[in-house]
């Protein structure tokens, strides 16, 4: 009997072994499947930028396609996804310097063609009298400016001859927040292509007392001298223009360090810009011809709004009317406290503003707008006007 029960008791703890051993070794072929797969998926990202050329060229009519290839080490790593990205535009960076009658300012931009156009903020060029760039190789050009916007805080600076690199514009639709980006620019005017890392903190921002919408959020590190820079991500394409950040003396009603709060330009707004820029020298925007609020959950409280998404006709700061008189909208019958829901069948939402809608279009176009009116939604169509050049 003694020897009966010391066997069970034997082959009772050898399974218990045998579990445990085989559970963990289990375990760590999970989590060595699941740590090839993300080397994996990170590995084809930048194998597919090294399929594509960098941004650097060697002559004014050179595209980016007959650029020198990057390396082709094997890429195991997100940092190295950064690396390739910022090796893929760090030639088309440049620093701004701007001469004005009060001494100089700096800042940052980004060539966006061979022809040497150069995208920067409209703040950067403000005032200024002469503008000079410097590209990231260190040679100093003097730059024109071909034409400014200051609602969305975007100019066009050109320089003649070659340039030393072009990028590529991405698409600031496909972002998501969590996402990773890299900011780059000069600092202080003095550290030439300085590079800082952080994620897409969120879409579709306004900044209260600015006038701008949709702006990317980002965590990245931007400083006095960043503006104009590029905002890119992992494939090295310009996703957004760096135009500011928020700092506790901008008045927000807290005490509290604030840090990590950037904003950008996204490309589905500057390339527009900066298209019509270099066409015409100036932006014709649409204009309605109202005041409105966009929507989200504590905008519905407070006013008692049936929706959560939308732009809200009320009455502007000042006493100025929800309808301008002898506009588009008060043609088209808009009234205060319509509630507009969509542009042509595209819905206003969290993550799509009704200026970045309209800028879809040209003053003189129709369109059609969803609203609600009275609990009861309707269509009405409204031809657009000119936005007047005094109006931020």
């Amino acid at each position: 009997m003694n020897v009966n029960r010391l066997a069970l008791i034997f082959v009772f703890l050898l399974g218990i072994f045998i579990g445990v051993a085989g559970g963990g070794a289990a375990g760590g072929v999970a989590g060595y499947l699941v740590s090839r797969q993300t080397v994996a998926q990170v590995s084809a990202t930048v194998t597919s930028l090294r399929t594509q050329p960098v941004a650097a060229t060697t002559n004014s009519a050179a595209t980016p396609a007959q650029s020198p290839a990057v390396s082709d080490a094997v890429v195991v790593s997100l940092s190295d996804a950064m690396v390739e990205a910022v090796k893929r535009v760090a030639p088309a960076v440049v620093t701004v310097t701007v001469e004005s009658s009060t001494g100089r300012g700096s800042g940052s931009g980004v060539i966006i063609s061979n022809d040497g156009y150069i995208i920067t903020n409209n703040h950067v060029v403000d005032g200024g009298r002469r503008y000079f760039v410097l590209f990231a190789d260190g040679v100093r050009r003097q730059a024109n400016v071909v034409g400014t916007d200051a609602l969305n805080d975007i100019a066009v600076l050109k320089v003649d001859g070659e340039v030393p690199g072009v990028a590529v514009i991405g698409d600031s639709a496909a972002l998501q927040p969590g996402e990773t980006v890299l900011a780059i620019g000069s600092p202080l005017g003095n550290f030439r292509n300085t590079v800082t890392a952080g994620v897409v903190s969120a879409l579709n921002r306004s900044v209260p007392g600015s006038g701008m919408e949709g702006l990317i959020q980002t965590d990245a590190a931007i400083n006095s001298g960043n503006s104009g820079g590029p905002l890119i991500n992992l494939k090295g394409e310009v996703v957004g223009i760096n135009t500011m950040v928020v700092r506790n003396e901008l008045g927000f009603g807290s005490s509290a360090p604030v840090e990590g709060l950037g904003f950008a330009v996204p490309s589905s707004i500057f390339s527009n810009v900066a298209d019509q820029i270099i066409r015409t020298g100036q932006v014709r925007y649409p204009f309605l011809g109202i005041t409105y609020l966009m929507i989200d959950g504590e905008v519905a409280a407070l006013y008692n709004l049936p929706v959560q998404n939308g732009a809200f006709i009320n009455p502007g700061l000042g006493g100025q009317p929800a309808v301008l008189p002898n506009t588009a909208a008060a043609q088209a019958g808009l009234r205060e406290g319509d509630i507009i829901t969509a542009v042509n069948g595209q819905r206003l939402d969290h993550n799509t503003s009704l200026r970045q809608l309209l800028l879809q279009y040209r003053p003189g176009d129709t369109v059609e707008l969803t609203i609600l009116r009275d609990g009861r939604e309707q269509n009405v169509t409204v031809t657009l006007g000119e936005r007047p050049s005094n109006l931020r």
